[in-house]
């Protein structure tokens, strides 16, 4: 009897705790809030990080989901006034403030806003911002926080350590400087600076005074990009990407240093945003002595960018950048035995870049920019005792009108630009030249599958001097695999390009007799294939990447043998043609690993297998078909370690490279230049209150070698500062 009791109690108790669990959970006090993420564009955004915190309450819990690879996401939170937190590398953070009932079901769907400076955004490869992981073509994006670690001065020193590309200077630090591509000329790369092209007519730059002064990203695409930015994207696009003032209260920084060589740099940059107008201002000044005979340099540089909201889709924006630089040219050392060092010669270089532009969206689907540039260059060279000196002035200066449509699986952009290009090559021969260019142009992404993104262009160029050609884009990246898991994200992806270059200056308009222009030149082409694939470990932090390039080079201009003219060297003019052939094959690799949160390795290796394919019968032996372009290295890598440790950050960088065929140009029969390995270090430690620290060494073990054949790169030398740094706040 008192069994049954038992039985019958423990039943009724268990009945009774059953009962209550389920109206507790019928009257739970929780919420679901559930939607999807997507770009203008209508693509989901995954890996968004979605936190939720109770309202007037900074010490309640926080909730937090992640959405899913087509961006849906669920999070369950308490009922209530809470703040709803979206969080993603490639996009603007958004804050939404909720009040949701108990047991509550609320959808909420967002349009993202891309974050240009992101790291993980590339600007330079599509017509409108993109992720980087819905861009076909291979692409390599520095930002700032990677620049204040190397402790980076200059832009060619930046670029000379990111895969596939190979620096030659003739000199120390200001030098001319010559920066190759996937194994394609100087010239074959387009530079931008916030949208401006600032290569010279016929694709040529001076790289030597550009300086990284209110920099917060750099892009690098690989590939011919014809199809968005018309002549000289032959092999390669960079744009440089000016800093964004964004806190109520100001951002400060100063900066002064010195070292070896006598040198002495310092500087200051100060940015913020009062009420609906940013600005973002820096100034630098560097000096050096160098290392031998009138080998000094000074530059003076100065960066801003200013702009102006009207609205959230209405916005002006204007950049400048301006660098002048003065360098002494002491000439070969290889010939220092017959002709010693030139102690007055120099090199005075102006250069200076404006962009207008302006932003707006009609509508939820149309977003429009109206862009005005102008970039301008002079160089002075200079032999005072020869009582010589020759000035060459240029000038780039257009308009760009760009209009997208975005729908819910891709976009369309359509856009026409406009330039007007003039040239006095050398005040001495009283040569002026001019050409007026324009285009349209046509590109297209597409997303059929949440995998699968596509990609087209075309671009139709009419040029003064060649006419019209229309240059062909298309490209495709596909996600094999999304995970977190050990074996991560795999994506795979392939671009192909057209590229054409105009002639320069020189080779549509020179007036000397003995070289006269050619009008009739048509432009230099190119074609390249780059098939690659990107492998992710352990939740997206070590990744491998791996391209394979295929690019050729036709129509390429060189002087030949012309008529007899006894005016001239050797009897005979020399007439420009389109002759040269040439092709660069090679794999790119590079990989990344975050080994924990304050240790980060990267490295990248390039096999580059040029080939001269067809010249003239009296260009040198060395480069007569079968023979490396000049300059261009068959293997090359780099490897880069930061560690940042408390108040500590140090940095070290090797470069490596290997056998590059070079010439002397003098007869001296020199046409191999040996491979080297260079280190750099750098370290800055925080005191606190803003102030830090630093140093760094370049060519740490004072290794001797030459990027140019006759010209001895500088050796170990190192600077000391101290940085100020007031952090801007809202």
């Amino acid at each position: 009897m008192k069994t049954s009791l038992l039985h019958a109690a423990f039943l009724l108790f268990a009945v009774s705790v059953i009962g209550f669990s389920t109206q507790a959970q019928s009257d739970s006090p929780d919420a679901q809030l559930s939607g999807r993420l997507t770009d203008l564009s209508g693509y989901g955004v995954g890996n968004v990080k979605i936190t939720a915190q109770l309202e007037n309450n900074p010490n309640a819990r926080i909730w937090s989901a992640v959405s899913s690879a087509d961006g849906t996401f669920l999070l369950v939170i308490p009922a209530g006034p809470c703040r709803a937190h979206f969080q993603h590398p490639s996009f603007v953070p958004r804050d939404v403030v909720l009040v949701l009932a108990p047991g509550e079901h609320r959808t909420l769907d967002l349009r993202l806003e891309i974050e240009r400076v992101s790291e993980n955004v590339v600007v330079t490869a599509n017509a409108l911002p993109l992720d980087l992981d819905h861009t076909p073509a291979p692409v390599d994006l520095i930002g700032r926080q990677e620049i204040e670690q190397r402790q980076a001065v200059s832009l060619p020193d930046l670029l000379a350590t990111q895969t596939g590309v190979s620096l030659a200077r003739t000199g120390t630090i200001g030098g001319f400087t010559t920066l190759f591509v996937d194994g394609g000329n100087s010239s074959f790369t387009k530079v931008l600076i916030d949208g401006t092209p600032v290569n010279l007519p016929g694709g040529d730059l001076i790289y030597t005074n550009l300086t990284l002064d209110n920099v917060d990203k750099v892009e690098l695409v690989h590939g011919a990009e014809s199809a968005l930015y018309g002549t000289d994207a032959m092999s390669g696009v960079i744009q440089i990407v000016s800093h964004q003032g964004s806190t109520r209260i100001p951002e400060v920084n100063l900066f002064a240093e010195g070292g070896g060589f006598s040198s002495a740099r310092g500087g200051a940059q100060v940015s913020g945003l009062l009420h609906k107008f940013d600005y973002s201002a820096a100034g630098s000044y560097l000096h050096t002595d160098g290392q031998g005979v009138n080998d000094a340099f000074l530059n003076r540089s100065f960066a801003g960018n200013l702009g102006y909201s009207f609205s959230d889709s209405n916005q002006l924006r204007l950049t400048v950048r301006s660098n002048v630089s003065f360098a002494g040219t002491p000439g070969q050392t290889l010939l220092a035995a017959f002709f010693p060092p030139d102690p007055t010669a120099f090199d005075d270089e102006h250069q200076l870049s404006s962009n207008l532009s302006w932003t707006f969206k009609t509508g939820s689907h149309w977003v429009h920019r109206i862009s005005g540039m102008e970039a301008r260059f002079v160089d002075t060279n200079a032999f005072p005792d020869f009582n010589f000196s020759e000035t060459a002035q240029f000038n780039r200066a257009g308009f760009l009108e760009q209009s997208t449509y975005s729908f819910r699986q891709g976009a369309v952009s359509a856009g026409y630009q406009y330039e007007v290009e003039n040239a006095d090559p050398n005040n001495n021969s009283g040569l002026h030249a001019r050409r007026n260019n324009q285009a349209g142009f046509l590109d297209a992404r597409w997303q059929p599958l949440s995998r699968l993104t596509l990609s087209a262009g075309a671009r139709a160029e009419a040029n003064t001097n060649f006419g019209t050609r229309v240059v062909p884009r298309v490209g495709a990246i596909y996600a094999l695999r999304y995970s977190q898991g050990l074996l991560a994200d795999t994506r795979a992806r392939i671009s192909y390009g057209q590229g054409i270059e105009e002639p320069t200056i020189f080779e549509s308009f020179d007036s000397d007799p003995c070289n006269p222009g050619n009008l009739n030149l048509r432009p230099e082409r190119s074609r390249t294939v780059n098939v690659g694939l990107d492998q992710y470990f352990s939740a997206n932090r070590f990744r491998i990447s791996a391209t394979f390039f295929a690019n050729e080079f036709r129509d390429l201009i060189d002087q030949q043998q012309g008529p007899s003219n006894s005016m001239c060297f050797g009897g005979q003019e020399k007439l420009f043609f389109n002759i040269d052939a040439a092709r660069a094959r090679g794999l790119n690799w590079s990989g990344e690993a975050h080994l924990n949160r304050w240790l980060v390795l990267k490295g990248n290796y390039s096999y580059d297998d040029t080939r001269v394919l067809k010249t003239v019968a009296a260009a040198p032996t060395v480069e007569q078909p079968g023979n490396h372009l000049l300059r261009r290295p068959v293997n090359s890598g780099n490897l880069w370690l930061n560690a940042t440790f408390r108040r500590v950050n140090f940095n070290l960088a090797g470069y490596f490279t290997g056998v590059r065929t070079d010439s002397d140009f003098d007869g001296l029969g020199f046409t191999r230049n040996p491979g080297y390995a260079r280190f750099d270090v750098a370290t800055s430690y925080a005191f606190g209150k803003g102030f830090s620290f630093y140093g760094r060494v370049t060519n740490l073990l004072d290794k001797q070698y030459q990027e140019a054949i006759g010209f001895p790169a500088l050796g170990r030398d190192f600077r000391l500062g101290m940085n100020y740094r007031f952090s801007g706040r809202n």
